[in-house]
């Protein structure tokens, strides 16, 4: 059986969409670069900051944000729904970090990303 190591996202900016969904999600952070990634990054003439992969690690799969120039608007053929307190709180705090909505449903509201790539805020299940 398969099981799911990593969601790969294509972004224009891969360390500031790390830190966006970073802060969106619970248990997730920046994988912390070591003196020796530092170096081999140096070399190829890139930082943390600009390095064109950028691992969020936490306790689900990874997220492996990877820079692509010509990233294309509009609505992907996937997308993640994520789940914390009361709706509204969590909307307020994504936008705190970054993110807007797009558009309120019953049961869940449709955000944007810092890129406008949607996902999902649904409500807490009882």
């Amino acid at each position: 059986m398969a099981r799911i190591r990593e969601i790969v996202i294509d972004c224009r900016h891969p360390a500031a969409l790390a830190r966006f969904w970073a802060g969106v999600l619970e248990g997730y952070e920046v994988r912390a670069y070591d003196a020796a990634e530092v170096t081999r990054l140096a070399g190829l003439g890139f930082t943390p900051e600009t390095d064109p992969t950028v691992m969020v690690d936490g306790p689900g799969p990874s997220l492996c944000f990877q820079r692509m120039e010509l990233v294309p608007e509009g609505r992907s053929r996937q997308h993640l729904d994520v789940v914390g307190g009361p709706r509204e709180q969590e909307m307020a705090r994504i936008v705190a970090l970054g993110g807007a909505v797009r558009d309120r449903h019953v049961d869940h509201t449709v955000m944007l990303d810092p890129e406008g790539a949607a996902f999902c805020v649904q409500d807490p299940r009882e």
